[in-house]
């Protein structure tokens, strides 16, 4: 490992400099390649006099301080907490060195490259406050700037934060201990940056990220209002109920892990993604390889053919064929979205399909899980306004993706009719979706106790959301709409959760 050591305490002969060369010690000693900075050796002006740091020439020791860090994989500083921060000489340093064009690059006003990434760094410092004060009361402002506000924002993470303290409280034996401590910080990188319980832990995080969790409790609550509608006022059957959701969640996975893999062009291309948009990055960002990647789908998949078995084990002996044939179908249609030959995403139609998928896809699934015929009208007038709900939701989640999307030749609808048509479009389905509630509830009695607040909440809420996609169709829309896209999809809530409330009470009473 190439690590780059930097002592921040103005004075050489400290217990900060003691520190600093028993990490040194220790970080040879296990092998690591290292240089070395001293701050207070170094002759530079830590004031900002241009308009922005790049434009201010630097002096040759932070042009070397520059190649320093360029060159090393892992940072560590090593400085004094004072008045709850690092001392000034550490940050008029940064203020330097960590200039636009070196550490970042602004793309917009609200996105950024962060051009260190990839780096890692340990945090080293003594305080006279107790460190539990620090960090509980004062919540450790110095360690949060640098590693998070500074450190982070150029892209490099921070593995370990050691704070050694009180220091004015402190005994000979203690700091002859906080030596040791601070030596085998040095010598813990023969294994890497990060613990083997920070690794289990960042890869457990990853596969949580790529899972995007924040897409399932929609199609739980839908496949579980068609379990109830299956058998209206009896309690539920347990193991198929369980069982068949869980063929849903890993089917849903796979799917997002597909779209991963075979979006990667349009996710790594993409300046505007967030939470409902650009993928789950792990792949773009490195936090999992592509073979763990393939590993996982493949896994997944697996997973849910067991729980489909599983399933049709427990399921009655009339209801296997049905259920083989539309968990098939379901299945084939979610995993083409972005899957060849078909690609549905990449075509025009796949809002269509998430439409389709996560409304009588998931209905059907708990309908015919609980011994329901496909054939029946109840589950797919269910359904009926609910896709029509889903459609502005997942239209506007296209819009931020536009630009990547057109530059990987993805012809996503967005791309093909352009965001103002988009909006028109959403606007559509805000309208639409309430007023089939409201037909259906007129026209079938017995859908008004199901579908009666779908209709008036849906109209209200459509009427907000219908505002607020009126001003896209007049003004440019802009990059990330992330508030729009959580008003379309609670708007979808309305066409499931009223009848999920409604089934649940019949079902009690």
């Amino acid at each position: 490992m190439r690590c780059l050591l930097i002592l921040a305490h103005p004075r050489r002969d400290s217990l900060c400099g003691a520190l600093f060369d028993a990490c040194v010690d220790g970080a040879r000693q296990a092998g690591a390649e290292c240089r070395e900075l001293v701050l207070s050796e170094m002759s530079f002006d830590p004031d900002v006099h241009a308009v922005s740091p790049e434009l201010q020439p630097l002096e040759p020791d932070l042009v070397r301080a520059q190649g320093d860090i360029a060159w090393a994989q892992h940072l560590v500083f090593v400085y004094p907490t004072w008045w709850g921060t690092f001392p000034a000489r550490l940050k008029g340093f940064l203020d330097r060195v960590l200039t636009p064009g070196f550490a970042f690059r602004h793309v917009t006003h609200s996105q950024w490259d962060k051009l260190l990434a990839g780096r890692t760094a340990d945090l080293i410092t003594t305080m006279d406050t107790p460190p539990l004060v620090y960090r509980l009361i004062y919540r450790a402002p110095g360690q949060q700037a640098l590693a998070r506000a500074t450190l982070g924002y150029c892209g490099l993470r921070t593995a370990r934060i050691q704070t050694f303290g009180p220091v004015v409280a402190s005994s000979a034996a203690q700091r002859s201990q906080w030596l040791v401590s601070a030596r085998s910080s040095g010598s813990r990188l023969v294994h890497g940056a990060f613990s083997p319980a920070q690794r289990r832990a960042q890869r457990l995080f990853a596969w949580l990220a790529a899972l995007r969790l924040q897409f399932y409790p929609m199609t739980w609550i839908a496949y579980t209002v068609g379990a109830l509608a299956a058998v209206v006022d009896q309690p539920l059957s347990r193991a198929p109920y369980l069982l068949g959701y869980l063929t849903l969640f890993l089917i849903e996975a796979g799917t997002v892990f597909l779209n991963d893999w075979f979006d990667f062009d349009s996710d790594r291309r993409n300046l505007n993604a967030g939470p409902f948009t650009g993928g789950s990055r792990v792949l773009v960002d490195g936090r999992l390889g592509r073979p763990a990647m393939r590993k996982g789908i493949t896994l997944v998949l697996l997973a849910a053919v067991g729980a489909l078995l599983a399933l049709l084990a427990s399921a009655p002996a009339g209801s296997v064929v049905v259920i083989t044939v539309l968990y098939a179908v379901f299945a084939g249609l979610a995993l083409v979205y972005t899957v060849p030959p078909l690609k549905l995403s990449h075509r025009g139609w796949g809002e269509l399909d998430v439409a389709l998928t996560h409304s009588a896809g998931a209905i059907l699934a708990g309908y015919v899980a609980q011994g329901g015929a496909w054939q029946d009208s109840l589950p797919w007038l269910l359904a009926l306004p609910l896709g029509v709900a889903i459609l502005p939701a997942i239209l506007l989640a296209g819009c931020p993706d536009r630009t990547a999307d057109q530059a990987a030749a993805k012809r996503t609808l967005v791309v093909l009719v352009g965001k103002r048509r988009t909006a028109r479009l959403a606007m559509t389905g805000a309208v639409v979706a309430p007023a089939l509630a409201t037909v259906l509830s007129l026209l079938q009695p017995d859908l008004a106790a199901l579908m009666g607040w779908s209709a008036a909440g849906g109209a209200l809420h459509g009427l907000v959301l219908w505002r607020r996609l009126r001003h896209f169709t007049r003004d440019p829309m802009p990059e990330r709409i992330d508030g729009t896209i959580v008003l379309a999809l609670t708007f979808t809530l309305w066409f499931c959760v009223p009848p999920l409330i409604a089934l649940t009470r019949g079902a009690a009473a």
